[in-house]
């Protein structure tokens, strides 16, 4: 199997727009041929309906399958909508903040980390989690199952005053045992890629898992330190998965960095003592 996965994040449509990105990412999706596009949430800046609009106009105009979950700016940023009708506007675009998308190499679970009375941190209820184990043991033989919210689960690279996903370590954990492979996210606006055993203490052979968080796409936000502009592109093989991290730079894409994990059990290589 081969498959690639074009993944954005916090466009906030409706600040500062550049349509040389639009452009330039266009060309980059005729170049890199991805089988879906997914977008992990902060899609709008207020969560306004004509922010909305514009970003669901560019994301599906590029001829792909689109899975968006929503971010903690895609509700409504006054009261008391912010709690009454909180995903009305999304839902009116993308009808669920849960999406899915299935083939035989790919399978894409979305889940909604925003919760309305928390400004910046967001959750996941352990009923989402229980769900989130029956949706991706649907998954073809084969495929890479991937969980995507909006909220991270690594540590920013930057000093970041945006919190992880509640519960990050049970949150994890419990994705990890359902069997997702890679765990896409974005909010801080800083790309980071890790995978399980970077990050976590195993012994022997077991499977591995990936945890990703896109830079924004978005413009970064004048004299704000360690907020990157650009996207991932991962592509998945039978034994590998590889990650493309895309900065833009201006007037063009830069590869910034490509790194390959592996999938399944086991290492990529074994150095022998």
């Amino acid at each position: 199997m081969s498959a690639r996965i074009l993944h954005v994040s916090d466009l906030h449509m409706g600040t500062r727009e550049d349509p040389a990105v639009s452009r330039a990412l266009t060309a980059l999706v005729e170049r890199t041929r991805p089988e879906v596009l997914i977008a992990s949430g902060d899609l709008t800046h207020r969560g306004r309906r004509d922010q909305h609009e514009r970003a669901a106009r560019l994301l599906r105009g590029f001829g792909l399958p689109v899975l968006a979950v929503p971010g903690n700016h895609d509700i409504p940023y006054t009261f008391p909508a912010r709690f009454t009708r909180p995903f009305d506007e999304f839902r009116r675009e993308w009808e669920t903040p849960e999406p899915d998308y299935r083939s035989q190499d790919v399978h894409v679970i979305g889940l909604n980390s925003v919760r309305p009375w928390r400004h910046q941190s967001g959750g996941l209820r352990e009923s989402q989690l229980i769900e989130a184990t029956r949706r991706l043991a649907t998954a073809a033989t084969g495929a890479l199952r991937i969980v995507v919210l909006h909220h991270q689960m690594l540590g920013s690279p930057w000093r970041s005053r945006k919190k992880p996903v509640a519960r990050r370590n049970h949150v994890l954990r419990s994705l990890v045992a359902a069997g997702a492979e890679l765990i896409l996210a974005g909010h801080i606006h800083q790309a980071a890629v890790s995978e399980r055993h970077e990050f976590e203490v195993v012994g022997g052979d077991v499977r591995g898992v990936v945890v990703s968080i896109a830079p924004g796409l978005g413009q970064p936000r004048p004299n704000r330190l360690g907020e990157a502009r650009g996207l991932h592109v991962y592509e998945a093989g039978e034994n590998t998965l590889a990650a493309s991290t895309y900065i833009w730079r201006g007037d063009d894409w830069g590869l910034t960095a490509q790194r390959i994990f592996p999938r399944g059990q086991g290492p990529l290589a074994v150095e022998p003592t």
